[in-house]
């Protein structure tokens, strides 16, 4: 089994606390994160990558402030709120989870997107060992 499938299975799933991508010691974990790379780390690989990353963070926090102007506090703390339980939603460990709720809640779940078409390279299809991804979330591992 590859290390990259484990990582991208682990990548969506909600975060424990106390996982990192160091290990024991301090030093990088190649067998669970894969191999490493300093510039990628460091820089962008392309100018707009940065704002294609945070597109839908920016796109929220436009549509969060026109809202409150328009209706008030309530309507996007009450949203926040719903999009926070709806990103907690998860299956186990190593089964992908849809998201339906968070993209209903969205409006995105009538779009069809490049990643609906060639599907996202993080979202394989490569099924990892259950009971070690459910120990490596738990904390045994």
């Amino acid at each position: 089994m590859n290390s990259r499938g484990v990582r991208s299975q682990m990548k969506d799933s909600v975060p424990v606390a106390g996982l990192c991508a160091q290990g024991d010691y301090g030093v990088h974990d190649t067998l669970r994160s894969g191999f490493s790379s300093v510039k990628n780390d460091i820089i962008p690989a392309h100018p707009l990558e940065l704002a294609e990353k945070n597109f839908e963070l920016n796109q929220d926090k436009m549509n969060f402030s026109s809202l409150r102007n328009i209706q008030g506090l309530h309507a996007p703390l009450k949203l926040q709120m719903e999009y926070r339980a709806a990103r907690q939603i998860q299956r186990l460990p190593f089964l992908q989870s849809s998201n339906l709720a968070l993209d209903t809640l969205r409006g995105t779940d009538e779009n069809i997107g490049f990643e609906d078409i060639l599907n996202d390279p993080t979202l394989s299809e490569t099924m990892g060992e259950p009971h070690m991804m459910v120990e490596y979330k738990l904390g045994f591992l």
